[in-house]
């Protein structure tokens, strides 16, 4: 692979910034220019489902957090481009540690590894010193590196099955996930009290107001959300769960209890379907996730053009961080997820 020598002062640009605030051409193609540089760099671009409909046009991949760690530990790929959130980019370099791993925007977090504060967990995980650690994929690479086992809303169910009835389990950092999990497995496991900002924002009310609106429409949420809202889910999944399941169910008519990204690829599988997203308390687009929605067609572009910003870690956080996710894997690859 061709070393790239890089400006200074983009280098600076991206320290300040957390991303390359450069001027693209207006009468530039994009989509062809991207498409140029995954085949020139040998660079393969990974996007989540909360992606902008554009950018999951010109991905190799599109997927919830579990498909893409496994797209990101079987690639071959050069260079891994994560079009999604800090956390996801980090997973995908703890699984190639020797690989340049690329995301468009530094500042793209996620409200939901932000309530969990390493050192805070570390405080909490003392005080149970039986419990084994089950952490969300949403999360930073120290909380991984504090865990035993990684999961995601795909596969949380079966890995909590997977152990002992009598093993003790902390869950962080979804208090919401958790506790559907609690209700599904009848584990009682401790929670750590963490939540996701759009999965929060939800209105009951006006969820009611919209099925009354729409009698024949299902309504269908993801497990970040809160109790009241999942009680009132018609199916409750993953993202890919989601998905899958306004693929195969007959109703023409579906509101969507998740961040809004994910209708792109439900009307492009089910063009013959209305879905409709769920109303948030306020008026605002609250259920757009503004971490994700920091990530730009433009900003794809010059990432992939300069090679930075470039997601680094130190040696001793990635081998820490890689045995919960390679557990989570294994486990995964048992049950055939």
């Amino acid at each position: 692979m061709a070393v790239i020598n890089i400006d200074p002062e983009k280098k600076l640009q991206v320290t300040r910034r957390g991303f390359l605030d450069i001027a693209v051409d207006p009468d530039i193609d994009l989509f062809k220019e991207i498409k140029r540089l995954k085949k020139e760099k040998n660079a393969v671009l990974l996007a989540h489902y909360y992606q902008d409909a554009d950018i999951q046009d010109v991905a190799d991949f599109i997927g919830d957090s579990l498909g893409l760690a496994q797209e990101a530990a079987r690639t071959k790929a050069d260079i891994i481009v994560f079009a999604g959130v800090h956390f996801m980019a980090e997973t995908a370099k703890i699984l190639n540690p020797d690989k340049k791993v690329l995301l468009p925007d530094l500042n793209a977090g996620c409200s939901l590894a932000d309530s969990a504060p390493a050192p805070l967990f570390r405080v909490f995980k003392e005080k149970y010193p039986e419990h084994i650690v089950i952490s969300y994929i949403n999360c930073s690479a120290e909380i991984k590196a504090l865990s035993d086992i990684i999961c995601t809303s795909s596969n949380a169910q079966k890995i909590i099955e997977s152990l002992p009835a009598n093993q003790k389990i902390i869950f962080a950092p979804d208090k919401n996930l958790g506790a559907y999990l609690i209700k599904k497995t009848g584990r009682d496991m401790v929670l750590w009290n963490g939540a996701c900002m759009v999965h929060e924002i939800f209105s009951q009310q006006k969820i009611m107001n919209l099925r009354a609106r729409h009698p024949n429409a299902k309504f269908i949420a993801h497990p970040e959300c809160e109790e009241p809202v999942l009680r009132m889910a018609d199916f409750i999944g993953s993202t890919t769960a989601l998905l899958k399941f306004t693929q195969k169910d007959p109703a023409k008519e579906f509101i969507v209890g998740t961040e809004s990204g994910i209708l792109h690829q439900m009307e492009l599988a089910s063009p013959d379907k209305v879905f409709i997203p769920a109303p948030p308390e306020t008026n605002c687009a609250c259920n757009d996730c503004p971490h994700m929605k920091l990530n730009t067609l433009e900003k794809l572009y010059l990432c992939m053009e300069y090679e930075i910003p470039e997601i680094l870690m130190e040696e001793h956080l990635l081998n820490a961080a890689r045995k919960p996710i390679d557990r989570m894997l294994e486990i995964s690859r048992l049950y055939g997820l």
